[in-house]
């Protein structure tokens, strides 16, 4: 099977949320000896981003973004450990994670993988995130956004906490804030002093790019 035939089978199997096959045919792909950026940059980055377009042009729903995501995964899975270090996640470093006392992973999920496929390094801190957790890893980590999600409208104002407490220890000059999730709202994050809100998982890519523009 020709390169071209490999990276076209990639981009589609992501696309269209096939997880297995996308895994079956990274796999190939490093097999055949492709080089793992090309793979990532001209198979799995462009499905995520059809697959993103078809959603902002309500072609796509929740369920095909979902498969997506997971075949995104899958296929990042088997091509990230072959990729030399620095090479992945030029658009800037992001930590994110879901506040504490919400356990939501959905949502998280879908946008981490745009992020991945927009060009972030992406570090996961999972759901329930204690806030001296999320304070320390942006101490230790230094990244350029944090990304705050919250699920119920009872865990929302602990985003404002948080916001707080990098104020507080000196880390809010240093890092933007990202903030997104079903009960969040534009007037919600300018009311927390939040740098952005991504009203879904793409528009939170466009956000996190427009932040790195202005830093």
């Amino acid at each position: 099977m020709s390169e071209s035939k490999i990276i076209q089978d990639l981009r589609k199997a992501v696309l269209e949320g096939d997880d297995d096959l996308a895994q079956e045919i990274a796999k190939k792909g490093l097999k055949e000896g492709i080089d793992p950026m090309v793979l990532v940059n001209d198979g799995v980055v462009p499905g995520i981003q059809e697959a993103g377009e078809l959603w902002k042009q309500n072609e796509y729903f929740q369920t095909d973004i979902i498969l997506s995501s997971e075949a995104f995964r899958l296929a990042m899975e088997e091509i990230e450990p072959h990729i030399p270090a620095g090479e992945i996640g030029g658009a800037g470093k992001i930590v994110i994670g879901t506040v504490a006392g919400d356990v939501h992973d959905l949502g998280k999920m879908m946008v981490i993988a745009s992020l991945r496929g927009g060009g972030f390094q992406v570090i996961d801190l999972g759901v329930d995130v204690p806030t001296d957790v999320i304070i320390n890893t942006v101490k230790k980590e230094k990244p350029n956004i944090l990304g705050l999600g919250c699920y119920m409208t009872t865990t929302m104002l602990i985003i404002r906490d948080i916001i707080e407490r990098l104020k507080n220890e000196g880390l809010r000059n240093d890092v933007k804030v990202l903030v997104g999730g079903v009960p969040i709202t534009q007037e919600f994050s300018d009311e927390i002093g939040a740098d952005g809100w991504g009203k879904d998982a793409f528009d939170a890519v466009d956000k996190a790019k427009i932040l790195m523009e202005g830093s």
